[in-house]
């Protein structure tokens, strides 16, 4: 089975949706952990989009990426630019490192209804991303 490391700022969000969406098409195959550079505690919203598609987040932590120093991954993906430009080297564990800044629906400011529309979208994002890392890199 491979390991995944999902990193973001905060591991709120955006490292939240993926590991979700990575944990239910990887499954079987793929071993996911998110962590962020600081904890903010995974966003409500998150959640609550997530669930939209059966997909469970209300158990996940945050989680700091020290917590995961003595682990060797076969991927680490950031998600975000901040997290990209401010990740620790893993020297020699992670055999491939990608990257994708997807839109950050938490500072969108706006009605409940613009927010839960960025929220969908962010989660529609990642959703395509997330189908194309797993066929390109977990095909059998």
């Amino acid at each position: 089975m491979k390991k995944l490391l999902i990193i973001c700022t905060g591991n709120s969000c955006r490292s939240q949706i993926a590991q979700g969406f990575m944990e239910s098409l990887g499954a079987g195959k793929l071993e996911v952990f998110s962590a962020g550079i600081e904890t903010h505690g995974v966003n409500p919203r998150a959640i609550k989009t997530m669930k939209e598609v059966g997909i469970d987040l209300s158990k996940n932590t945050s989680n700091l990426i020290s917590a995961y120093e003595k682990i060797t991954f076969d991927f680490i993906l950031t998600v975000c630019d901040h997290a990209e430009e401010n990740c620790p080297i893993f020297p020699g564990k992670a055999i491939q490192k990608f990257h994708n800044n997807f839109t950050d629906p938490s500072k969108l400011k706006g009605s409940e209804k613009e927010i839960e529309a960025a929220f969908e979208a962010t989660r529609e994002e990642i959703k395509d991303y997330c189908e194309k890392f797993v066929d390109l890199y977990l095909a059998e």
